[in-house]
């Protein structure tokens, strides 16, 4: 299978920014440790990352009749982007969102997700084991 694993703004900045509720490793550790468990390595992954909402949208555009299925943390964009919303729809590949903190247990405004309904999961506070039981969940919903 070809998987997409896409990460929204600010988590370039992993293991610099708030440390006591991302954690201190970096994405590329996070990248390393996922590609290296066992339900990855028969896997072709692909990583992007980018600060830009529409880098995102046109990634997630390319992504059509090249890539089985997307693992997505997309953020702050999670809260209010229809734009990101409409593309994980329109690409039509099945999607799992993810969330390395819990979003339910911060601010208000992070407890809203416009993408959780179009995706076929959503898992929030695991970590980075969460990108892993995203996969899984990816994986399972592809057979």
């Amino acid at each position: 299978m070809n998987i997409l694993i896409i990460n929204g703004p600010n988590l370039n900045l992993l293991g610099v920014r708030e440390p006591n509720i991302y954690g201190s490793e970096t994405l590329s550790d996070i990248e390393r440790w996922l590609n290296n468990q066992m339900e990855a390595e028969p896997h072709a992954i692909t990583w992007f990352q980018s600060n830009h909402e529409g880098r995102l949208i046109d990634r997630l555009h390319e992504a059509i009749g090249n890539i089985d299925g997307i693992i997505i943390n997309p953020g702050a964009l999670t809260h209010y982007s229809i734009a990101l919303r409409d593309a994980i729809t329109a690409v039509d590949i099945p999607t799992v969102e993810v969330h390395l903190s819990d979003i339910y247990n911060r601010e208000i405004f992070r407890k809203i997700s416009v993408i959780e309904d179009v995706c076929v999961k959503q898992i929030s506070g695991q970590g980075k084991s969460g990108y892993l039981d995203g996969l899984k969940k990816l994986l399972s919903s592809l057979n």
